[in-house]
This record gives C-alpha cells, structure tokens and sequence, in this order.
C-alpha cells in the first residue's frame, strides 16, 4: 500500500520542508492543494530539496486554466521533478470557477472529459512533432509551431489523476485518467454503492480493465495522542464535516444515508455563516455521532491504520494522510507502518 502525504494548507516554504519531512519519513508522495498559493511553484520548491518521493497535485482546479496551460506547467513540472509529477486535476464548484476566477462552467463532467484529451492531445504533438489538431466542443487547440513547442520530454507524460465524487465526474477518471481520487467526504457504503461502479462504467466505455490504475482513498481522521488533542482533533473534524455536507455537490452521499434532511439543514447554517462566523460551530454542533463515524475516521493513533485498512484496503492503492508536519509525524507513525506492510 503507497501512502502519501497531503498538505491543505501553510506557506511555500512549509510545503518544501513538508516534502522533505516526508521523504525522510518513508511517504510515498506528497500532494500540494490549490488554496493560498499556485501547486505549481510549492511543488517546484520541493523538487530542488527531494530526491525520491512523487509529488503531485490535489488538486489543480482545472476549470481555472486552459488545457494549453495545464500541458505547459504539467510538462514543466514533471521536467523539474525528473519524473515524479503526478498531475492531479478537479472541478472546484461552480461559485469558485466563475466568481474566483471568471471562467466559463457548463457540463463539468462532459468538459472535464474533453479537458484531460485535449491536454493529452498538446503533449502528443510536442513528442512527436505532428500537427497539433485538437477540435472539440469546448476547446480548441490547432496552432502549435516549433517555438512553442518544447519538445519531446525525457520522462514522457505526467500521469493524470482526476478528483470526483459524483458518479459521472467518477466514470470520466475511469475513460480517460490513470488514476481517481476519492474525495474524503465519501463512505464506506458510498465507494462500494456508487464510485466503484461508476469507475467500472468508464473502463468498460474505454475498453479498460483497469490495470495499473491508481484509485487513491482518503479520510478525514479525528485523532490525538491526549485527551485534549483528541476532543480538540474530533471538534475539528466534525466542523469540516458539517462544511463539506452543506455543499450541495455532496449532498447525494447523506442522501445515500437517509440524511438528506441534514444536508439541508447544513446547508441553511452555511448561507447564515457567511454573516455570522459563529454558525460554522452550530453547523458542527447538527453531527450526531453516528454520521461522524460514518464519514470520518475516529480512532486511537495506533488504531488509525487498521481503520483505513477496514475502509479502503479492498479498493485503494493509495492513502493520503495530512502533511507530517511537527507532531504529525509521530502521529502517523504507526498508521504509515502498519500500511505499507499491506499488499498493493
């Protein structure tokens, strides 16, 4: 089993030293999220300061560039790192995609796909020199002289790994991608039901069987090794877990639970926090138990690896724990052991 590492949040600097942590740590990889700064200048810090561990992104969204774009700093990347660049892509929502970044948002599922072969289509044309003639009903890319192009890369493609929870996102990552990456606001129940399905759905239009696919499982994991780390990690596990059911994007996992009324409910108080700040502890405050357990892994730091085993170990080939940073490091510890003596 490959673990890998994902760092959410922190500056440029502290994804180099994140990367470094984890490389000496024995993580496979570590993935760098779009959110206060560009995946693609932290992955490049990294790659000067590691020498073995695969560095990725989860995600870039892509709806916020140009597959021309993606090709170029994907191809770039995975120069700078000699090879260890996964390019990991997704969505983001709607309100993001037009209103963060002013670009155009229809059919996210139908886009995606002609994405993710248009960016193949770009890296084809530079290997082999072919004319460039990409036509589709998004995008089109027909205009590729030797100036621009910069060649055949030593390391061929990047793999392209897709982000998803919704069935027909899920089924793309299985035509087109090398790899998914569950989302982990997703249930034992969910990937059985309704992602592996879905996955199964897109190999089979491709003409798949799947082998040397990637499916990548991540959980939200409450933990800690005192009382209070504990209370203190459950308390803000339970709030991402009221954040992420609010969004309506996700709403069919509770729905899939019977708990379709508490999506609504979350997604009342997510509109109310927007004035109030003080509503994101109520939206926590509307978990039970029972759907917190369900969602999230909670569980003694010793005990968080055979609960990812229990969850995932049928499915993944991959499993992200948060960047082990400081402390996390030795939290992890025993769940990172216990995984990598699993069978891939």
């Amino acid at each position: 089993m490959k673990v890998d590492a994902t760092v959410v949040t922190g500056g440029l600097d502290s994804f180099a030293d994140d990367a470094v942590t984890a490389e000496k740590a024995g993580y496979d990889a570590v993935w760098a999220s779009e959110t206060q700064h560009d995946p693609a200048v932290m992955i490049t810090l990294a790659a000067t300061r590691t020498e073995r561990i695969t560095l990725g992104t989860a995600i870039s969204v892509a709806f916020a560039r140009t597959p021309m774009t993606t090709a170029m700093t994907a191809n770039d990347l995975h120069l700078v790192t000699g090879g260890r660049y996964v390019l990991g892509l997704g969505t983001q929502i709607k309100p993001h995609v037009t209103k963060r970044f002013s670009m155009p948002w229809s059919r996210p599922a139908d886009r995606m796909h002609e994405y993710i072969r248009a960016v193949r289509a770009i890296w084809d044309a530079w290997a082999t020199g072919e004319r460039l003639e990409f036509r589709g009903e998004f995008y089109t890319h027909t205009l590729m002289t030797p100036f621009f192009s910069p060649g055949p890369n030593p390391h061929g493609h990047p793999p392209i790994h897709l982000a998803g929870v919704g069935p027909r996102m899920t089924a793309v990552a299985g035509e087109v991608a090398d790899g998914f990456m569950a989302h982990a606001f997703s249930t034992e129940r969910y990937l059985h039901e309704v992602t592996l399905p879905a996955l199964h759905r897109g190999f089979e239009r491709a003409g798949r069987d799947g082998s040397g696919f990637e499916f990548s499982a991540t959980a939200l994991i409450a933990t800690g090794d005192t009382e209070e780390e504990f209370a203190a990690s459950v308390r803000e596990v339970r709030r991402q877990v009221a954040f992420y059911g609010s969004t309506p994007a996700y709403h069919p996992v509770l729905e899939l639970h019977g708990w379709g009324e508490l999506a609504r409910e979350l997604n009342t108080l997510s509109k109310r926090a927007a004035e109030d700040p003080t509503q994101w502890e109520a939206m926590g405050d509307a978990l039970d138990d029972e759907v917190l357990h369900t969602i999230a892994i909670v569980a003694e730091p010793d005990q968080v690896g055979p609960a990812l085993e229990r969850r995932f170990g049928s499915v993944a080939q991959r499993i992200p724990l948060y960047a082990p940073t400081g402390s996390q490091t030795d939290r992890w510890g025993p769940a990172l052991a216990y995984l990598h003596g699993l069978p891939t």
